[in-house]
């Protein structure tokens, strides 16, 4: 299996990517190979700060580089020669399994969509993203990808986070919700509502009725679905949040003495707090619907981020999630 990584995208390229790739190949240098795309010299100069002697490492050579502020379809139609590009056409042809990218996520919905096609009766791509939860994690999707849905659109997206959910999470018939503002079938907009019955009526999902933001860090439910404006808002303000209490705990354990002894005997506990919240742990989140594998990572992701976000799509074609998700929209949207 190959992997094609976009070497240029993101804030830390091409310096945190390459060396992302380089651990996750030594991790696996048996059955996973990478391939770097972007400008050659320039990866080609990171790479010689490691020893990659019998890695299964090779650069593909794309001279331009799609920039965060770049219009996606302006990257795509103007920049052919980009990293993200570049890396999108191999997946097309054959020549790499999966795409992993941090740059810009609008440009990578953009080269899929338009290269890759979508599956068959999935209309619009989704990204899935996992937030923390006190007994596991719960799949929040569309974070992104697709700001302005139809009610037709969630409910395919519900059945692909269920079958992410089930073929990657190992969560078995997972519960899937509606985000809403309150609990009740009579609560939400035009469009959720009209969501909230299509979603009723759909036997193979194991559908819970809405649920609401406080939900997604509590247990209630395994997969929640809502359009990508309303999911987007979602995830930067929880990433804002956990900032800024990482920020305020840090300045309260400075204030006393006793504060900083108890931090230390705390300090497992907020080890692995920190390791579940932490996106550099979970890697990327996928792009969901379109006719391919590609893991889309935080702009500001770093070098272990990079290397577990490989991990997130080899795990993505082994469990072959494109071929489920097909069947099961193929059984219920028939």
């Amino acid at each position: 299996m190959k992997i094609a990584v976009d070497a240029m995208g993101g804030d830390y390229a091409p310096e945190e990517i390459v060396k992302g790739a380089v651990e996750a190949a030594r991790e696996n240098r048996q059955s996973r190979g990478i391939i770097l795309v972007g400008v050659q010299e320039r990866v080609r100069e990171e790479l010689e700060k490691y020893n990659t002697d019998g890695l299964p490492i090779t650069i593909c050579h794309a001279s331009e580089i799609v920039e965060m502020n770049d219009p996606p379809a302006v990257a795509v139609k103007k920049k052919r020669d980009s990293s993200i590009s570049v890396a999108a056409d191999l997946v097309r042809n054959g020549e790499a399994s999966a795409l992993v990218t941090a740059g810009n996520t609008g440009a990578a919905v953009a080269a899929t969509v338009l290269k890759w096609r979508m599956l068959s009766k999935v209309d619009r791509p989704a990204i899935a993203t996992v937030f923390p939860a006190p007994a596991g994690y719960t799949l929040l999707l569309d974070v992104g990808a697709n700001v302005s849905c139809k009610p037709l659109h969630l409910l395919q997206y519900s059945i692909m986070g269920k079958v992410y959910a089930e073929h990657v999470m190992g969560i078995r018939d997972p519960k899937v919700g509606l985000l809403s503002v309150g609990e009740e079938s009579t609560k939400g907009n035009v469009f959720t509502k009209e969501a909230y019955r299509n979603l009723q009526n759909i036997p193979g999902i194991n559908f819970v009725g809405n649920v609401e933001g406080k939900d997604i860090f509590s247990n209630t439910v395994d997969v929640v679905v809502t359009d990508g404006f309303v999911g987007n808002v979602v995830l930067k303000l929880s990433e804002g949040v956990a900032s800024a209490l990482q920020e305020m705990l840090k300045s309260e354990i400075e204030k006393a003495i006793i504060n900083k002894v108890g931090a230390l005997l705390m300090m497992s506990a907020f080890k692995n707090l920190k390791k579940k919240a932490d996106y550099d742990e979970h890697g990327g989140a996928p792009l969901l619907g379109v006719n391919g594998v590609c893991i889309i990572c935080h702009g500001r992701s770093s070098a272990k981020a990079i290397k577990n976000a490989i991990n997130v799509a080899e795990g993505y074609v082994i469990n072959n999630v494109n071929e489920h998700i097909e069947d099961e929209i193929r059984t219920f949207l028939a």
